[in-house]
């Protein structure tokens, strides 16, 4: 699960497996699986960035990146 904000700064939880498309138009819209549409506050760049980093984390994206360097 990812962390992502509402227009209204709400914050709640969103399974990136279910993501079917993430666009700006300019507000950024998620589209989900099922048809339903979301708009968060965070960029398109941000919310891709979060996904690669949990996917990284269960090993489905290649290694985990060591930040400690």
């Amino acid at each position: 699960m990812i962390s992502v904000s509402r227009i209204n700064g709400e914050p709640f939880f969103i399974n990136p497996d279910v993501i079917e498309i993430l666009e700006e138009t300019p507000d950024t819209v998620i589209t989900m699986a099922s048809g339903r549409k979301v708009v968060v506050s965070e960029s398109a760049a941000t919310i891709r960035r979060k996904i690669i980093f949990i996917k990284r984390q269960y090993g489905r994206y290649g290694p985990p990146i060591n930040h400690s360097k």
